[in-house]
């Protein structure tokens, strides 16, 4: 899995130690011989390992073994462990830990999502939202992929969704506006969101790509489904808003081909353990 960029790994250690660690420093314990150890409390989805291995190597300790992002691990597995001098262990302590804490329990919690819907549908493709914490994107992206899931869109620039309040904007037949954004984006699929039944089996005939109900009961999305299944070529329907572990079977069970979902992101961290000694 790709790594953070070592500009991004920089940005986020300076945040906590702008000018240096004043503590590690006025101890004169810097240069000693170090070692550092993370693992998991709880049974989760290892993610941003590597991240957290990479500000440590950028500060001058020596990584010893990584489990790589993705890795369902076991309470009590280690997950990174590296050695070298104090300074730089203390430096990256706190903020690779909460790094690890953060990515892991969005990847777990994604895990969780994918694991209950596919037990329904195995084919079934859970995407997440661009709904995360402004400025954590990168890290949101990479824990939704650690955890099984696709994303969504990442944002407005490469993905066609045209929402109801697009639509507010709009007039006439939605096949003419359909067939305009089609000749306009040829290389891109158009998705096109609506809270109701009729409106939806609507925009399926009329030759939108992608139909994204929004909170629709799992009935509901399976009448969408029943409705539009026999257009050539058909729809996919994605089920959104709301979508969590709780009724992912359901949703699942509809027909439905994606469930679109952004509650990864809102949870509680994983809880990682670090063991920070001298060496030997």
């Amino acid at each position: 899995m790709h790594r953070l960029p070592d500009s991004r790994l920089d940005e986020l250690l300076a945040q906590d130690a702008p000018h240096g660690d004043l503590t590690t420093e006025l101890l004169g314990i810097a240069e000693r011989p170090g070692r550092i150890a993370f693992a998991a409390r709880d049974a989760m989805v290892a993610c941003c390992t590597e991240d957290a291995a990479g500000m440590l190597a950028r500060l001058g300790a020596e990584v010893a073994a990584l489990v790589p992002s993705g890795t369902v691990v076991a309470a009590g597995a280690e997950i990174l462990t590296a050695e070298g001098p104090a300074g730089a262990l203390h430096l990256a302590w706190k903020v690779a830990q909460t790094l690890v804490e953060y990515a892991s329990g969005i990847a777990t919690r994604t895990r969780t999502i994918v694991e209950a819907a596919r037990m329904v549908r195995p084919g079934i493709v859970v995407a997440c939202t661009r709904k995360n914490f402004p400025g954590t994107k990168d890290v949101s992206a990479k824990a939704v992929l650690a955890g099984g899931a696709s994303l969504h869109r990442l944002g407005l620039s490469e993905t066609v969704l045209v929402f109801p309040e697009h639509r507010a904007f709009l007039s006439g037949d939605p096949a003419v506006w359909l067939a305009d954004l089609k000749a306009r984006a040829p290389e891109k699929k158009i998705v096109v969101e609506t809270a109701s039944v009729n409106d939806a089996i609507a925009l399926a005939r009329a030759g939108a790509d992608v139909v994204q109900l929004e909170k629709l009961s799992p009935a509901d999305a399976a009448a969408v489904v029943a409705a539009t299944s026999c257009l050539l070529p058909a729809p996919v329907i994605a089920a959104a808003g709301g979508i969590s572990g709780a009724n992912a079977v359901e949703y699942a069970a509809s027909g439905v081909g994606v469930l679109v979902t952004s509650a990864p992101y809102f949870g509680r961290p994983a809880d990682v353990k670090v063991t920070l000694g001298p060496a030997g």
